[in-house]
């Protein structure tokens, strides 16, 4: 009974929560260079800190959350082709407002994390594919080093976490155990097992074509918001 108690959280209120992870870790990221307070330090319990550093620890969650998801929508969409191309659509759409914020300009170094999560995709469907097991490993061995060589958002590591999350996704001790290594963020990044963990199966109020695309559209969105204000604040 305790076990059903804590399942409270649908598909949707993930989605958003994730979300909001995701803002307060870009509104750090972004906004560290024109609001000194975020870097000025204080003390706690005679620990040194910032709101800078508690912000990014709080958006470490954001990313094992989406990886669920990814795992999650594989499970449950009736049309997996057009599930990875739209992945791969917002990835690129993604791509210029990832590098103003971090770059301030277009830069091929790095990549944003729809890359990933469409890394993470792929590897499953590989995984789960009919294709003989030798032909398997080289291809999955492929993606990895793609996603490695292309220095995608928390890289080779976070597509494995979204295979790992997918195959693990009937053991949530085993998960939480097992995903560790894979994290980014230690201890903050595992916090969100505790999240994923209350997940009740249900796809929430996010459905439909339009709160779909919002979904996918805020990414991109609240980078460009972002990068804005600190532009205007840096005139």
């Amino acid at each position: 009974m305790g076990q059903r108690n804590i399942k409270i959280l649908s598909g949707s209120m993930l989605k958003l929560l994730a979300v909001i992870l995701m803002f307060i870790d870009h509104f750090a990221s972004t906004m560290v260079y024109v609001l000194p307070v975020l870097a000025t330090p204080f003390t706690v319990l005679g620990k040194e800190l910032t709101i800078y550093w508690i912000m990014r620890k709080i958006g470490r969650m954001a990313f094992p959350i989406f990886c669920f998801l990814i795992a999650e929508g594989y499970c449950h969409t009736k049309n997996k082709a057009k599930y990875a191309l739209r992945l791969l659509l917002f990835a690129l759409i993604s791509e210029i407002p990832f590098d103003l914020m971090f770059f301030t300009r277009f830069d091929l170094n790095a990549q944003n994390v729809f890359f990933t999560l469409f890394s993470g995709l792929m590897l499953i469907c590989l995984f789960e594919s009919k294709e003989k097991q030798l032909l398997k490993f080289v291809m999955m061995g492929g993606v990895c080093f793609l996603t490695h060589y292309l220095a995608t958002d928390y890289g080779m590591p976070g597509a494995l976490l979204v295979l790992a999350i997918y195959i693990l996704r009937h053991h949530p001790a085993a998960q939480a155990l097992i995903c560790y290594p894979l994290l980014s963020g230690g201890l903050a990044a595992e916090a969100a097992f505790i999240p994923i963990n209350m997940y009740n199966g249900q796809r929430g109020f996010i459905k439909g074509p339009v709160l779909k695309f919002l979904f996918y559209a805020f990414y991109p969105l609240h980078i460009l918001i972002l990068v804005g204000i600190r532009y205007l604040m840096q005139s």
